[in-house]
């Protein structure tokens, strides 16, 4: 054989090797790799089954501990979705309504005091329409009370209540004591009986009631030292704090707002009992008629549509309107998004990360969402 035909022949072998497609783990690790994460944990439903998982990277770093199936992460802002499932179950049962007056299911006057007449709907607080925001923290209750706080009106917009839309976690950590005060039940303990357990899921809001070696540490990124440092405070014991719990008033100990710990997998359960408009397996935990009132939008951000503590959006895959939640907090970013006319969906879940794209959703998230939507879902 002539040493040209060799040459051609191995042209032709190199450009095959480059063409053959890359395996969803490798594509996967390429994005904790360079993005970089310290960790990524991934579920993908089909038509309301798994059929994909993988968890790349490290639990923890300085252990080189793996991430694996069994870690528990500390989700963040797609825990308000608890906490709005929960208090929609007491909505179907009458023992509230969403048009109900903030003040008398809390216990002290909650008024934007430039509209004084105009009451805050509980349906006001798990849309974000309240009024209120953030300013003077959302992790004590004493901060929008009128008698604890002479600042309280720094807590409200200038806007009247439903005529505005900001996110706002104070809305939930108030949602949290609301249902404490009418149940007469923990809220932890609460999430627990009426959402994971039947579910057959593990997790929950107290430190304190979790196996801690499954805790995933969480890493914010120093950018003047290039390097992840460990978070305080995502995992912090509460059980000299419960001796005095007041129940309905120190609810934000738990974190209704951002403190659910679960795994990947769990999570795509619970996704998938909402991509089922209240369905799962053993029963119903919501009526299909409330499931989709949850995810109606009621509030428009410039981005994203939001419904009752889920939203809809089409900025993740171009032509696709997703529904779900996000969450970031002490380094950590999630989302749980699904299709629910498809029963398709996504869990991903990442310990550690260090950029952001230029709507502020973190890279890795983005671009993992469109790694499997490409790889499972598109077709």
């Amino acid at each position: 054989m002539q040493k040209s035909t060799i040459v051609f022949f191995i042209c032709l072998l190199s450009l095959a090797v480059v063409a053959q497609p890359q395996p969803i783990e490798q594509k996967l690790q390429h994005l904790v790799d360079h993005t970089p994460a310290v960790g990524l944990a991934v579920v993908v439903v089909k038509k309301n089954k798994i059929i994909y998982q993988q968890y790349l990277g490290y639990k923890n770093i300085e252990t080189k501990e793996p991430l694996t199936g069994n870690s528990l992460f500390r989700i963040a802002s797609i825990s308000k979705s608890f906490t709005a499932t929960a208090l929609l179950q007491l909505v179907e049962q009458k023992q509230i309504s969403l048009y109900d007056d903030v003040s008398n299911l809390i216990g002290f006057t909650v008024r934007n005091p430039s509209f004084p007449e105009e009451i805050i709907t509980l349906g006001q607080l798990l849309s974000h329409r309240s009024s209120l925001n953030d300013s003077q923290g959302y992790f004590n209750l004493d901060v929008i009370d009128p008698a604890r706080n002479t600042n309280f009106f720094k807590c409200y917009n200038n806007y009247a209540p439903g005529n505005g839309y900001q996110y706002c976690n104070l809305n939930f950590n108030m949602a949290g004591a609301i249902l404490e005060r009418i149940t007469g039940v923990r809220f932890d303990t609460y999430i627990k009986q009426t959402i994971l357990t039947p579910l057959g899921i593990e997790g929950g809001y107290c430190v304190d009631s979790l196996a801690s070696e499954k805790f995933a540490t969480l890493y914010e990124y120093n950018a003047a030292e290039n390097k992840f440092i460990a978070s305080t405070g995502a995992y912090t014991s509460r059980s000299s704090e419960l001796i005095h719990y007041q129940m309905g008033r120190s609810t934000p100990l738990f974190s209704p707002t951002g403190g659910l710990k679960i795994s990947a997998k769990d999570l795509a359960t619970y996704m998938m009992m909402h991509s089922r408009m209240g369905k799962y397996k053993g029963g119903r935990l919501l009526k299909k008629k409330t499931a989709t009132l949850m995810q109606t939008p009621l509030s428009v951000d410039g981005i994203d549509q939001y419904g009752l503590a889920l939203w809809k959006t089409n900025k993740l895959i171009p032509g696709i309107t997703l529904t779900g939640h996000t969450g970031s907090a002490y380094g950590l970013n999630s989302a749980l998004f699904f299709d629910p006319i498809t029963k398709n969906g996504m869990i991903i879940i990442c310990n550690g990360s260090r950029e952001s794209d230029k709507e502020g959703y973190p890279l890795i998230i983005r671009e993992t969402i469109r790694v499997l939507y490409e790889e499972f879902l598109s077709n």
